[in-house]
């Protein structure tokens, strides 16, 4: 199988310059979208094509995008700050092609200092949520309360099934994407992801936590850090849509 890759740039033409080459390498296709001017370095591996959005656009709205301007049977979408050690796109591409129900693979990631980062975690629920978003984060530190939902207790050092990952490297099926009707464009920011995975799992499709492969990620976090901002808001509306979607989620509160 071949691998298309889809890299979503709104303003991060700086971590361009460090991820696509290592990215570059090890895919068969690799489109980057200019979602605002400047959002490219000048200069890019040999091949790189770019898409230039007339207006800016969700992240879901541009995975959508890239996915149909490309053409091979797995589709990774990666943040512009996911840098790939060697092989980890092809460690993934390998147990896709040996699992024909994994719909969803996501590689362990790793903070940029080499720590471990919580990037395989379990569907959010009511209680949790509350907790995250809200002044009672500062009683109860999620990394240190919240240990299902991060799955703290658990570091495999093989594949292991997940309920959800994060969404800054995923490598997809395109079956399956096409199946569910890919990624909500509805979501601003925030929550893609996690709904991509649940409805991937209503579907009947696997998703995979592959620790082999391994990836530097940089993981901002704005909406851990403070309270009341614009971020904070985008991500209620979130996932207040992914309840309205999947109201059986309300009756999950821990």
């Amino acid at each position: 199988m071949k691998v298309s890759a889809v890299v979503v740039s709104h303003g991060h033409a700086d971590e361009l310059v460090v991820s696509l080459p290592a990215l570059a390498r090890q895919v068969d296709e690799l489109v980057v979208i200019e979602n605002v001017p400047g959002s490219v370095p000048p200069e890019l591996p040999d091949g790189v094509r770019v898409l230039r959005n007339e207006r800016a656009l969700s992240f879901a709205a541009n995975a959508n995008l890239g996915a149909a301007s490309t053409s091979h049977e797995l589709v990774l979408v990666a943040n512009p700050d996911a840098v790939p050690e060697a092989d980890a796109v092809g460690i993934l591409r390998a147990f896709v092609e040996e699992h024909p129900r994994c719909g969803v693979a996501g590689p362990r990631m790793l903070y940029a200092d080499g720590s471990w980062q919580a990037s395989r975690r379990r569907f959010p629920t009511v209680g949790a949520t509350l907790v995250r978003r809200t002044p009672l984060r500062l009683l109860f530190p999620p990394l240190r309360w919240q240990r299902r939902h991060y799955v703290l207790d658990e570091r495999p050092d093989g594949p292991v099934p997940a309920e959800t990952m994060l969404g800054a490297f995923l490598l997809l099926r395109r079956t399956m994407l096409d199946e569910i009707g890919g990624w909500d464009p509805g979501y601003r920011m925030y929550c893609e992801d996690i709904d991509l995975n649940y409805r991937a799992a209503k579907a009947g499709w696997e998703r995979w936590y592959v620790p082999a492969a391994v990836v530097r990620h940089e993981y901002a976090a704005v909406i851990d850090k403070r309270f009341l901002t614009r971020h904070t808001l985008w991500h209620a509306r979130a996932m207040l849509r992914f309840l309205r979607k999947h109201p059986e989620r309300l009756l999950v509160l821990r």
